[in-house]
């Protein structure tokens, strides 16, 4: 009785590349992918609640003012909440003073 053994075909140069970009993709850090932050003030009647908050919006770019601010009322507006600005748009991660600022309210929405 003869058994015989079939080594794995090679990788090809596509595969190879494929793999290389996936074990890249891993390694990177979180911060190296693009997100843009709004900061934004919001309130609640009946009785007056206020908050500051930083909300994370999707996609690589920031949007012009107006598309956040209409992006911010959307969620806000599921939990009755009413945007009242949007007070700055960042690609930055927010800093620790803003993220404590926020407060229960850092990326909440």
């Amino acid at each position: 009785m003869v058994i015989v053994f079939h080594a794995a075909p090679a990788q090809s140069e596509g595969m190879k590349r494929l793999s290389t970009f996936a074990l890249l993709a891993l390694l990177l850090p979180a911060g190296a992918h693009a997100a843009c932050y709004a900061q934004y003030k919001a309130k609640k009647d009946n009785p007056l609640r206020l908050h500051f908050g930083v909300m994370q919006l999707p996609g690589a770019d920031c949007p012009g003012r107006r598309v956040a601010a209409q992006a911010v009322a959307d969620r806000l507006s599921r939990t009755g909440w009413t945007l009242l600005n949007v007070t700055s748009l960042s690609k930055q991660p927010p800093s620790d003073q803003t993220r404590a600022n926020a407060g229960d309210y850092y990326l909440r929405y």
